[in-house]
């Protein structure tokens, strides 16, 4: 397993820099400012709290790493973004299979990364989130089958009250419910 290396002063500065630093990776990834400008005000900030500045090499190599997984989310995005329109309700289990080779190799892949493998209680991290998602998936098919099978319920009444109402033959109600619900009626006589 890779290990994570050394931390870099950015990733050793305290606490009360915290959103000094969140704002250096907003303004990396906006990449609207240059480096320099960022680094210019991110040193004016620790100074306002005594912190000691750091260096262009330093921003440079968390600009780097920001950059490379900023790639590999997009990567991950875009692999995922591909593969969504297969997720529908309908074949939740074979997007349930799906999903757990698209999960399988993001864990393989970040335990493998170079820039710091991830622990164990990553990994399981990872694994319960993948449960969670397959959870979650089973409820919303489940949730959407019962709202279903109400509203068909429903409209069912509802034509039933309505061509009861206006007298229809029963080849006319079965002829609403092809058009409203997609139902077939029983076939009479072999029709």
């Amino acid at each position: 397993m890779a290990r994570r290396g050394r931390l870099s002063k950015i990733d050793m500065l305290p606490d009360e820099a915290t959103e000094d630093v969140i704002w250096v990776c907003q303004q990396l990834a906006e990449r609207r400012l240059t480096q320099k400008d960022i680094l210019a005000e991110f040193n004016e900030r620790l100074a306002e709290k005594g912190i000691e500045a750091v260096s262009r090499d330093c921003l440079k190599r968390k600009s780097f790493r920001l950059a490379a997984t900023q790639r590999r989310m997009a990567e991950a995005r875009e692999m995922f973004e591909g593969l969504s329109s297969q997720f529908t309700a309908a074949n939740v289990d074979e997007n349930t299979v799906i999903l757990g080779e698209f999960i399988k190799t993001l864990i393989i892949e970040l335990l493998g990364d170079e820039t710091g493998g991830r622990s164990p209680k990553q990994a399981m991290e990872l694994a319960r989130a993948y449960q969670a998602t397959v959870s979650a998936q089973k409820i919303s098919t489940a949730r959407r089958q019962a709202l279903e099978a109400e509203a068909k319920k429903m409209t069912e009444k509802v034509i039933e009250k309505v061509t009861q109402e206006a007298g229809l033959s029963p080849e006319r109600a079965a002829q609403i419910r092809r058009d409203v619900l997609g139902l077939r009626a029983p076939k009479e006589n072999g029709r």
